[in-house]
């Protein structure tokens, strides 16, 4: 056990002093804060941005009909042909030209309306443009068919759904889009956390090797006590960078929003977000974060932690076997492929099948196989999993890491003296038996 401590204790180090490691842990948070407040600020002076639009209404039907808004402005030009009305329109520098021409047939106005602009307009531009002729193309054809507009408006019902569990619990539609989101994020954190250190064990793990240095290290300690200190040592320094970016993603998040002004009330049962850009988060802001709150976050974090470790240390222990079994990463490449598979299959399949159904039999499934449970289990648990289901899974799991640790640790010791010859699968089922 003393030499277990202090291989972990080496490798931790080795890491935390890195001079590269201490740069990615202090710019990346840096660099996500500044990267998300750069598309917030793009974005907020993209909406600022008035969108003028001239139009030619040779129906008569729009004039009155199509009001300017904050970010959309319709300057009427009639009595100009096409030709004509795109010389303007350009001349002026438009956003677009919208050309409406004259039918009998409303069908066919609605048919041939065509938008011209220089560049690819946006979709929601062109979304709210066609809501706007629809609705008065619409009503004009309820007026020729002798409809009272007035009275198919006032007997319109709309619906929004009263949604609530069977335990008398209210929830939200809010509450799905939290939910998919937040098991996402857990997903995908693992999954990258699980690349980047399982990848750095096996790199250092291939560096020693080659270099002959393990040669060495193996005359005082056993190999499985190597292979135990690289993975628990590589753990702990990915752990204390996530802890430090995560500390400093909130700092930097705080000061960037002192620093641009901006501040949270509350006022008449709504959040508002004063700042420079006049942004409000009201109703749709309350319920997402009552959304948040109602997760089982007790539940989420202490499954996070144990899914965490169990997860990273089961492909830990096959990342090291595969550094221990070739020379340099270009050989390791045969090996690696099938665990990359099948993390992004675990990534995948939870992010198409966990939010349609997150108690669905694919899902159940994924959630109890070893290799994908960590991801797909992380992104059920926020719509509710019993808890002897997650008992069962993380029994599995670690069982399965008992196992792989063991056999991991037997091609370890073999693979770790072998130099020159690129080995097989068929060579490394031979070493599982020595």
């Amino acid at each position: 056990m003393g030499h277990l401590r202090l291989i972990t204790e080496r490798e931790y180090l080795n890491k935390v002093t890195n001079k590269s490691f201490i740069l990615a842990t202090f710019l990346t948070p840096l660099i996500i804060t500044g990267f998300i407040m750069f598309l917030g600020y793009l974005t907020s002076v993209n909406n600022d941005a008035v969108k003028v639009i001239s139009v030619v209404d040779n129906t008569g039907y729009f004039t009155n009909s199509l009001i300017s808004s904050d970010d959309l402005k319709f300057e009427f030009i009639n009595d100009f042909d096409l030709e004509e009305a795109k010389l303007i329109s350009k001349t002026k520098a438009d956003y677009g030209l919208l050309y409406i021409p004259n039918y009998r047939d409303l069908n066919q106005i609605a048919d041939s309306t065509m938008f011209i602009s220089e560049d690819s307009p946006s979709l929601s531009i062109i979304s709210k443009i066609e809501d706007r002729i629809e609705k008065v193309l619409t009503n004009k054809n309820f007026e020729n068919a002798g409809l009272d507009i007035e009275k198919i408006n006032k007997s319109k019902i709309y619906i929004n759904l009263y949604q609530e569990s069977f335990e008398g619990e209210e929830t939200t539609k809010m509450d799905g889009l939290v939910k998919v989101m937040f098991g996402m994020i857990l997903g995908v954190l693992l999954y990258i956390f699980i690349f980047a250190y399982g990848s750095m064990i096996m790199m250092s793990v291939i560096e020693e090797k080659t270099s002959r240095i393990v040669e060495i290290m193996i005359s005082s300690v056993k190999p499985f006590q190597l292979m135990m200190g690289k993975i628990l040592g590589t753990s702990l320094a990915g752990l204390t960078q996530f802890l430090v970016w995560g500390l400093l993603i909130m700092m930097f998040s705080y000061l960037m929003a002192s620093v641009f002004g901006i501040e949270s009330t509350t006022q008449n049962n709504e959040l508002l977000l004063n700042s420079s850009g006049n942004m409000t988060m009201n109703q749709e802001a309350l319920d997402v974060i009552s959304a948040f709150i109602s997760l089982p976050i007790l539940n989420i974090l202490i499954a996070f932690l144990l899914y965490f470790l169990g997860g990273y240390l089961l492909y830990a222990s096959l990342f090291a076997a595969i550094g221990a079994a070739v020379d340099n990463q270009t050989d390791a490449q045969q090996f690696v492929m099938p665990l990359t598979i099948i993390l992004i299959l675990a990534l995948y399949a939870g992010i198409l099948t966990v939010p349609e159904d997150p108690n669905g039999t694919v899902a159940i499934l994924l959630s109890h196989i070893p290799f994908t449970s960590p991801v797909v289990m992380l992104m059920r648990i926020p719509y509710g999993v019993p808890v002897y289901e997650q008992i069962i899974s993380i029994i599995i799991l670690y069982l399965t890491f008992i196992l792989c640790i063991w056999l991991a640790a037997k091609i370890y010791r073999v693979g770790i003296l072998m130099y020159g010859k690129k080995p097989s699968y068929k060579e490394l089922i031979k070493w599982l038996k020595y």
